[in-house]
């Protein structure tokens, strides 16, 4: 584990947020980069547009950071976008975390989705 010093603190980089299991729902290559993701995805797991965001694909076991960008809210969309679009396909499975430097216990934000990319539960 990295530990940082910051104005005497000893801080260290902790698990904020993690979305469980979404599908791919779409992918563009042409595009710059980042994941859109259903903005009501966002909001429930704390992260907030233009996020540093590191991506698992479970289907294929890549993994890339990029950054988060909202999608339409309740519609389910997950769209990886640019130089991430080559390492997954439509339909595949992914875990999307976020990161946060801290000298606190957190409390991330972890959200369980169904297969439709649409909020069930907190897990934690």
């Amino acid at each position: 584990m990295e530990f940082f010093k910051v104005e005497g603190k000893t801080m260290k980089i902790m698990l904020k947020s993690k979305i469980n299991h979404v599908k791919v729902t779409n992918k563009d290559l042409t595009y710059m980069g980042s994941i859109y993701i259903d903005e009501e995805l966002l909001e429930k797991s704390n992260i907030k547009k233009y996020e540093k965001v590191e991506v698992i694909n479970t289907t294929n076991g890549k993994r890339w950071e990029t950054y988060a960008m909202p999608e339409k809210k309740g519609s389910g969309i997950i769209s990886v976008r640019g130089g991430g679009a080559r390492l997954c396909e439509t339909g595949d499975t992914l875990i999307i975390l976020a990161y946060e430097l801290t000298d606190k216990e957190p409390v991330p934000k972890i959200i369980l989705v169904d297969n439709n990319n649409k909020f069930i539960k907190y897990i934690i």
